[in-house]
C-alpha cells in the first residue's frame, strides 16, 4: 500500500503538480466543477447558521415549546451526523456526481417543504429531511475533491475551502436576522434563501463534473447502515435529553444508552461479516486513519461544544445583540481562512504536512485554555485576540486531519475513510454540544445561586432559569448577577475543550508522515482496479 511510501524531499519538490487530474477532465473541467462543489458547501453550512436568529420568531409563530426549540437544531444535526458514513460508502460504489445531485435535491426538498410547514412538529420532520441532505452534501463534496485533486494538489484549494466556510458561518446569522426582520419576508425565507443557490449548485455540477465511475458489482449493507443509523441516533438523543427530560440514572436512561451500544455492536458483528461495509474496520487497521479519528472526536467536541456557547456568552454576559454577536466571531473565522490558505499553499509547496498538524493542535490547545481565563468582565480585545489564536490553530488542524487520511486510505476506500472522519468529527460535536452544555448550565445555577445568597435573596428553584429572554425582566442587581454568573462559568467550557484539543494534539503526534501521493483518487483507483484484473486468474470476473 502507497502509505507505507517513505518521504523524499527531491521527488516532491520535482513534482509539485501531477496534471489533468480526475479521469479526462481538464484543469479549467475540475475548476468549474470545484466551484458547482463550492456552491453546494457554502449551501450547506449556510443552513446550519442561517435558522439560528430566527427560531425565537418561528417557535411563537408557530405555538412551539422549549423542548421543541431544541429539537429544530437537533432534528437536522442528528440526520447529518448518522447519514454521514452511509453517503461515503455509497460515494465507492456507484457514482459520485449521480450522489451530490441526489443530495442536492433531498436537502432543497427538504428546505422548501420545512418553509411551507404550519406547526413544529411538521418542521422537525423537514428538518429530518434536510439534515439527510445535508449529510451527504457534508461528506460527498470532500470526497470529490479528493477525487479530483492529488493530496500533494490539495492544499492550495484549502483557502477557498476555509473562506467558504467562513462566509457561511458569518453570513448565516446575519442573513437570518434581516430576513426576520424584513416584513414583507417573514421566517420562512430562512429556509428557502439556500433553495435558488442549490438549484445553481445542481446546474454546475450536472454540467461539469465528469468523474469516472469504476464498473464494479454493487453490494449494500442495508442492515449494517440501519444498524449504525439507528445507534448513533439512539446515543445522541439520550445525551441530548439527558439530565433534563430524565435524570441520567433513571431507567430510562439506562435504557436508551443500553440499546444504542446493543445497536452498534450489532453493526460491528455486522461489518465484519459483509462484502461491502458501510464503515469497513480494516480502515482502523492504518495507524493514521485511528489517530486521525481521535483527533477528530477531540477537536470535534471541543470545537462545536464550545463554539456554539460563544454567542450566548456575548449576548448574556456581555449584553451585545445577536447581529454583533455574530461579527466578534470574525477573528476565529478570519484566523481559521488565514490559516487553512497559507498552511494549504505550504503543504503543496513542500509536500510536509504534520508539523502544521502539530502546529495547529498546539495553538488550539492553547486558545482554549487562554479562553478558560476569561470572565464577565474581560477585556475584549484581550479576547479577540484568543478567539484569533483558537481559529488558526483550527484552520490548520481540520482540513489536514481529512488530507492525511485521504492520502493514506486504500483508492477503493476513499469516500468512506473520509466521511468515517467527518462521521467521528460530527459525532464528537453532537455529543460535545449537549454534555458541555449540562456542564455549563450547572454551573451557571450555583453562580447564580451564590451570587443571590450574597445579596441575601432565596434563589431556590430560580436559580437556573433566568436567561436571555427574562433578562429585561429583571431588578438591576439581579441582572447583573445573571450576566456575570453566564460570563464566569463559560470559562469553565474552554478549559474542558483545552484538555480535550491536548488530546487530539496527542493523537497528531502519534501520527506517522507519508509523502503525499501525487496521483488523484480517480488515477489511484484506476490502478489499483488494474492491478487486481491483472492478477486475477484467467476468467475470474473481476469485482
Amino acid at each position: 500500500m502507497t502509505s507505507s511510501a517513505q518521504y523524499d524531499p527531491a521527488a516532491a519538490e520535482a513534482d509539485p503538480d501531477p496534471g489533468p487530474g480526475a479521469g479526462d477532465m481538464t484543469h479549467r473541467q475540475r475548476i468549474n466543477a470545484l466551484v458547482g462543489m463550492l456552491l453546494g458547501m457554502f449551501v450547506a453550512f449556510l443552513s446550519s447558521t442561517i435558522v439560528s436568529n430566527a427560531l425565537p420568531t418561528i417557535i411563537i409563530d408557530l405555538h412551539g415549546t422549549q423542548d421543541q426549540y431544541t429539537w429544530v437544531v437537533t432534528a437536522t444535526l442528528l440526520a447529518s451526523t448518522a447519514t454521514t458514513p452511509i453517503w461515503g460508502k455509497f460515494a465507492d460504489l456507484v457514482s459520485k456526481k449521480v450522489l451530490v445531485l441526489l443530495a442536492l435535491s433531498v436537502f432543497t426538498l427538504g428546505s422548501v417543504l420545512a418553509g411551507l410547514s404550519t406547526s413544529v412538529a411538521m418542521l422537525i420532520g423537514f428538518r429530518v429531511l434536510q439534515g439527510v441532505g445535508l449529510g451527504g452534501l457534508q461528506s460527498l463534496i470532500v470526497i470529490v475533491i479528493a477525487t479530483m485533486f492529488s493530496p500533494r494538489e490539495r492544499g492550495r484549494y484549502q483557502g477557498p475551502i476555509a473562506a467558504v466556510m467562513a462566509l457561511a458561518t458569518v453570513a448565516g446569522p446575519l442573513i437570518g436576522g434581516v430576513i426576520v426582520d424584513t416584513s414583507w419576508l417573514g421566517w420562512r425565507w430562512t429556509f428557502w434563501a439556500g433553495a435558488p443557490l442549490a438549484a445553481v449548485a445542481f446546474v454546475v455540477v450536472a454540467k461539469t463534473l465528469d468523474l469516472p465511475v469504476v464498473e464494479k458489482k454493487v453490494s449494500i449493507d442495508y442492515l449494517g447502515a440501519v444498524l449504525i443509523a439507528a445507534g448513533v441516533s439512539d446515543l445522541l438523543i439520550w445525551v441530548t435529553l439527558g439530565g433534563k427530560n430524565f435524570a441520567w440514572s433513571s431507567a430510562t436512561s439506562y435504557l436508551m444508552a443500553g440499546s444504542g451500544v446493543v445497536l452498534l455492536v450489532a453493526a460491528v458483528i455486522v461489518e465484519a461479516r459483509v462484502r461491502e461495509p458501510i464503515i469497513p474496520l480494516r480502515l482502523f487497521r492504518d495507524r493514521t486513519t485511528t489517530l486521525a479519528t481521535i483527533a477528530s472526536v477531540a477537536v470535534g467536541v471541543a470545537l462545536f461544544g464550545s463554539a456554539v456557547f460563544l454567542g450566548q456568552y456575548f449576548q448574556i454576559a456581555r449584553g451585545y445583540s445577536p447581529t454583533a454577536a455574530g461579527l466578534l466571531t470574525l477573528p476565529m473565522v478570519g484566523g481559521s481562512m488565514l490559516a487553512a490558505t497559507v498552511s494549504g499553499s505550504l503543504i503543496t509547496r513542500f509536500g510536509r504536512w504534520k508539523r502544521f498538524l502539530v502546529a495547529g493542535a498546539v495553538l488550539l490547545s492553547l486558545g482554549f485554555f487562554l479562553l478558560g481565563t476569561v470572565d464577565h468582565a474581560t477585556d475584549m480585545a484581550q479576547l479577540l485576540s484568543y478567539l484569533f489564536v483558537v481559529g488558526v490553530g483550527l484552520g490548520m488542524t481540520m482540513q489536514n486531519l481529512v488530507l492525511a487520511v485521504q492520502n493514506s486510505a486504500d483508492p477503493r476506500d476513499l469516500g468512506a475513510a473520509s466521511a468515517t472522519v467527518a462521521f467521528f468529527r460530527s459525532l464528537g460535536g453532537a455529543a460535545g454540544v449537549s454534555v458541555l452544555g449540562a456542564v455549563l448550565s450547572n454551573h451557571i445555577t450555583d453562580l447564580i445561586a451564590k451570587g443571590l445568597a450574597a445579596l441575601g435573596i432565596d434563589a431556590s428553584g430560580a436559580a437556573g432559569n433566568a436567561g436571555l429572554s427574562s433578562l429585561a425582566e429583571l431588578p438591576a442587581p439581579i441582572e447583573a448577577v445573571v450576566r456575570g454568573a453566564y460570563g464566569d462559568a463559560t470559562a469553565r467550557i474552554f478549559v474542558i475543550s483545552g484538555v480535550l484539543s491536548l488530546v487530539g494534539l496527542v493523537a497528531i503526534a502519534l501520527i506517522k508522515e507519508v509523502a503525499l501521493r501525487t496521483q488523484t483518487g480517480s488515477e489511484q483507483l484506476r490502478d489499483a482496479e488494474g492491478s487486481v484484473a491483472a492478477t486475477s486468474p484467467a476468467g475470474e470476473p473481476e469485482r
